[in-house]
């Protein structure tokens, strides 16, 4: 089983968009998927709630729990985090991790937050030995602008981690996880470019199971 954990210290960062879009890739490759979501709010479990009939079904856990009542055949994995976490409460859930996702959004308060979150991550044992990978991933990005640019030049200097995707900013992303679906439910020419942009971010996931 492969088991990753996205989490960051800033609120609304993407998060839930991470792991839902991810839980509809797996599911359509056939996975059985599960989502723990450990955060109060509870979004990415609503997403799973709301999966309509003829998409692959996703299992939605909450609580830290859920790591405890997943099927052992489950295959994929997502811990969804709640904004704010630190070393302390995210030891227990990376122990359980295969590897780590942190999103980030192209701004200087978000990165200012961001770099001291990765600095703490970067402490961990299990990451600090090289054993638990973690990636960022630049989230609602508008390629054309130079914050955009300027945003990945700064992760790319001052981050221990590398920066392993690049998502642009689209409304599809708010109105399908409304639906409990995901752009890799859909096959149209629309959505295809969008896709693309995971694509780099899939290829590191699939080196780390």
């Amino acid at each position: 089983m492969l088991t990753v954990l996205v989490a960051c210290s800033k609120g609304g960062c993407g998060k839930s968009t991470l792991v839902t879009q991810l839980a509809s890739h797996w599911a359509q490759e056939g996975k059985r998927t599960a989502i723990v979501d450990t955060d109060r709010q509870g979004s990415s479990y609503r997403w799973a709630m709301l999966r309509p009939e003829g998409t692959p079904g996703v299992l939605g856990l909450e609580g830290r729990r859920g790591l405890h009542r997943l099927p052992p055949d489950t295959e994929r994995t997502l811990i969804d985090t709640p904004a704010g976490s630190g070393e302390r409460e995210l030891e227990p859930l990376l122990e359980q991790a295969n590897a780590v996702l942190v999103p980030v959004l192209p701004s200087s308060f978000d990165l200012h937050a961001t770099l001291g979150f990765l600095e703490q991550l970067a402490l961990v044992p299990r990451i600090k030995r090289g054993k638990l990978p973690v990636a960022l991933v630049g989230n609602r990005l508008k390629p054309w602008t130079h914050a955009s640019q300027d945003a990945l030049a700064q992760l790319a200097d001052g981050s221990p981690f590398p920066v392993v995707a690049q998502l642009r900013d689209s409304q599809a992303y708010v109105l399908l996880t409304a639906l409990g679906k995901g752009i890799f439910d859909y096959h149209s020419e629309q959505v295809r470019s969008q896709q693309q942009d995971w694509l780099p971010l899939l290829r590191w996931l699939k080196r780390q199971h």
